[in-house]
């Protein structure tokens, strides 16, 4: 770094700003917290004494550490306290005639080369730097919560930030060992640029009634992997906090995406913001308490229905890909047995090589007995002919995603099957009820959409149509209950609960690139250590396959017509030039 930064002052401590008080403090720097008031700095004294306490029980600090940390953290509730600091980092709460009165008064304050940085996670900081007659000394610093353990910071220049000052707060925040990106002043910077608009969609989502809140958040959690559902997501940001922020990416991008859904205004509105206020989208047993309660929303029995079963004690499977070999051995493992239907001997011969395969590795793993997997091959048996299916309970069709195909299938297995048997589709983006309509028992076609691979994804999605029986619907829940899934309900739209919500997100980040905001890696690199992704949204697309996320992006748009999901142009070309990810060694990173 150019400048000396040793001292830092931190106005705010709140959980932001404590965190960030904690985060410079346990790297050896000097730190000065500043509150309206004494009873504000009482509670950030709490939260970072109640913070590193906790890192001590964890095993991340020690003792000493513990208390060096709080040596260097001195707190007062004037902002004269900080006329001496090389750094001041504002984290006050997100209004702008707030933050920027603050910076008018820091202005006045510090010396002519400190550094004066805003926390802000959407606000102009161009609009709180111009508060100031040092415009070019003015950057965003925005952290993530909980500031201590997540590492990434954004780094906001302005049109008129000085280079050398952006570089000295990247090497800063590099120090604390963070993981920066630096980026321009633009509503939502890369992280909630692409988080608000998903969050933002779960709530309409709930909104219409078209899931649960507990299965929208099941779904991202079990079938992403992501580390919260992104209504609890919300409670734990805070609703009014998600309101403004989507107000404000609303009002400087006009995308009717980032629009906030009239829920969160009405949330809002009436007290209900969150983990903070007790309740949001949950209800918790005391205001900022993570623990959450019963409510009138609580499914009753976890969402058991009292409608009778039919049964299902034999199933079929039709395919011989993957998704369909990890399907059989679900069931299979599950004790319930298998006839599974494959094009010619050489594909029965090559799903039962595969199924033996999956299972050894299980065994040799320590996840399952030499005993479970004889018993789940002995239940286990392959044919060429759909003929053989007539006597199953239940047929899960796991063939090419492709409607004429699947069409015709079912059209096949309305003439075989049993009267009362259940047709289910495993497709993840098509219609649901154009399959049925092919049949004379419509009420006995429904979706169970498996998740790759079936044998580990814990999620399925359990897709109605209109004409689908509510036993059915029963059913199918239960039998995934037995094989040891959590279901989820949602209704025949395309997308379902998981692609709905993931693959809108996934176009934005494309769009995003395509601006030239960020690099991919950049871009990765803020969903997977601010956001906590397993993966960042190129990453994903290349596993996914480019020409496979084309698919299911036009689906999207040509089922909702909305304006934000028509696929974006980049992924377009890339997968006319045949660039579809890892499975052809180039997408939009290339692969060796």
């Amino acid at each position: 770094m150019s400048r000396d930064i040793r001292r830092i002052g931190v106005v705010g401590l709140g959980t932001m700003g404590a965190g960030i008080a904690e985060v410079f403090a346990a790297n050896g720097y000097d730190v000065v917290g500043v509150d309206a008031n004494d009873a504000a700095v009482e509670r950030g004294r709490g939260h970072v004494e109640g913070s590193t306490s906790r890192a001590v029980k964890r095993g991340k600090l020690t003792e000493d550490e513990r208390a060096a940390t709080l040596g260097r953290i001195r707190y007062a509730t004037d902002l004269a306290e900080l006329a001496d600091r090389d750094l001041v980092v504002e984290a006050v709460s997100e209004s702008l005639d707030l933050k920027r009165g603050i910076f008018e008064q820091l202005d006045a304050i510090v010396g002519p080369d400190a550094i004066l940085a805003t926390n802000t996670s959407s606000l102009s900081v161009t609009d709180i730097a111009v508060a100031t007659g040092r415009p070019a000394q003015v950057v965003g610093m925005h952290f993530f919560n909980p500031a201590p353990v997540l590492k990434f910071v954004e780094v906001v220049r302005t049109v008129v930030s000085d280079p050398g000052v952006v570089q000295d707060v990247e090497a800063l925040a590099s120090s604390l060992g963070k993981l920066p990106v630096v980026v321009d002043d633009k509503a939502g910077f890369i992280a909630n640029a692409l988080l608000f608009g998903y969050l933002n969609h779960a709530v309409s989502m709930f909104e219409t009634k078209y899931a649960t809140r507990e299965d929208i958040d099941a779904s991202m959690k079990l079938g992403c992997g992501l580390p919260m559902g992104p209504l609890a997501l919300l409670d734990l940001i805070g609703l009014d906090t998600a309101y403004e922020i989507l107000d404000t990416m609303y009002k400087q991008g006009r995308d009717r995406l980032h629009a906030p859904s009239p829920a969160l205004k009405q949330m809002v509105t009436a007290g209900l913001r969150g983990r903070k206020t007790g309740r949001g989208f949950y209800t918790y047993e005391a205001p900022n308490s993570p623990v959450v309660i019963a409510d009138a929303l609580t499914p009753v029995d976890g969402g058991a229905s009292d409608t009778p079963l039919r049964p299902v004690d034999k199933v079929g499977v039709v395919g011989s890909g993957t998704m369909a070999t990890g399907i059989i051995e679900v069931f299979a493992k599950a004790g319930i047995p298998v006839l599974y239907v494959a094009r010619g001997d050489d594909k029965v011969a090559r799903v039962r090589t595969n199924l033996e395969r999956s299972l050894d590795k299980g065994v040799a793993r320590g996840k399952l007995t030499q005993e479970a997997r004889d018993a789940a091959l002995a239940i286990v048996s392959g044919t060429t002919e759909l003929d053989d299916l007539a006597d199953v309970d239940l047929v899960v069709e796991a063939v090419v995603e492709d409607l004429a195909v699947k069409t015709v299938l079912f059209g096949a297995l309305d003439e075989i099957c049993k009267p009362g048997a259940i047709l289910a589709t495993t497709t993840s983006s098509l219609s649901v009820v154009d399959l049925a309509a092919v049949t004379k028992y419509p009420q006995d076609v429904v979706g169970l959409h498996f998740f790759n691979p079936a044998p580990i994804m814990k999620l399925v999605e359990v897709v109605s149509t209109v004409a689908t029986a509510a036993d059915v619907v029963a059913t199918s829940v239960d039998l995934c209950r037995r094989i040891g899934k959590h279901p989820v309900t949602c209704g025949d739209r395309a997308g379902f609960i998981v692609n709905a919500l993931l693959f809108p997100y996934l176009n934005d980040a494309v769009r995003m690139l395509e601006a030239n905001y960020a690099t991919a890696d950049d871009i990765d690199t803020a969903m997977k250590t601010g956001c906590g992704y397993p993966m960042g949204p190129f990453e994903l697309l290349d596993v996914v396959g480019l020409d496979v996320s084309l698919a299911i992006q036009r689906t999207l748009y040509l089922e909702f017509r909305e304006p934000g999901f028509a696929p974006a142009p980049r992924l377009e070309h890339l997968v006319t030039a045949g660039y579809l990810g890892r499975k052809t060694g180039r997408g939009f990173r290339t692969y060796d």
